[in-house]
């Protein structure tokens, strides 16, 4: 029974290798949500300063999209958009967008992507060197209202410490869910595919659960 391969470099290894190696990537894929969730809490490792935790900024922002009524895409979407914080603090958002591009519908990948452009909007007129109107760049993207409206309702509110948010465990079903799906799933992606962040029907089901 093979527990590692012979191989030292790449071209030299067998169909039989790459059989076992993939076998163990398969297995290994299975548990991404749970590292996602664990990552989750250890955002408490990167910045401070704010009222709240970057992981109680995750969760507020999530609790936010869930009683808006928004689909899981976007609910685990705003969860994990700034999953990068710690790792790649210079382009938080592309690290998170690359981490849910195969998983979630195109539009909520985008928005993931370029939020910290939008978010700009907020504070960069108080800072030296930072353009306050970034996200124009993204002007007559097919995805800039829903991007502009991500930042408005779920990501620039939710700094409040008094709040009332959901726990990161009622997250975890739907993060594991969408990290089940299979890799770039046509279906899921939907390339041009625009959904409401908002659904008013079912955030009252929800708000009555």
């Amino acid at each position: 029974m093979m527990d590692k391969v012979n191989f030292t470099r790449m071209k030299d290894g067998t169909k039989e290798e790459y059989e076992f190696l993939t076998a163990h990537e398969i297995d290994h894929t299975r548990h991404t949500a749970d590292r996602l969730l664990k990552a989750l809490v250890e955002l408490d490792e990167s910045l401070s300063g704010y009222q709240i935790t970057r992981l109680g900024h995750s969760v507020q922002s999530a609790t936010r999209a869930w009683r808006d009524g928004a689909d899981i895409d976007w609910i685990v979407s705003a969860l994990l958009h700034d999953i990068g914080d710690i790792y790649a603090p210079y382009n938080h958002d592309e690290y998170a967008a690359t981490i849910l591009k195969p998983f979630v519908r195109e539009q909520c990948a985008w928005v993931v992507q370029t939020h910290g452009d939008f978010q700009m909007l907020y504070y960069g007129h108080h800072l030296d060197g930072f353009d306050q109107n970034k996200r124009d760049r993204h002007k007559g993207h097919p995805y800039f209202d829903d991007n502009a409206e991500f930042c408005e309702r779920w990501d620039q509110a939710s700094f409040d410490p008094d709040y009332e948010d959901l726990p990161l465990e009622f997250f975890a079903p739907m993060v594991r869910e969408v990290f089940a799906r299979k890799p770039y799933d046509p279906e899921v992606i939907r390339p041009g595919t625009r959904e409401p962040l908002v659904n008013d029907a079912e955030a009252a089901r929800r708000r009555g659960a």
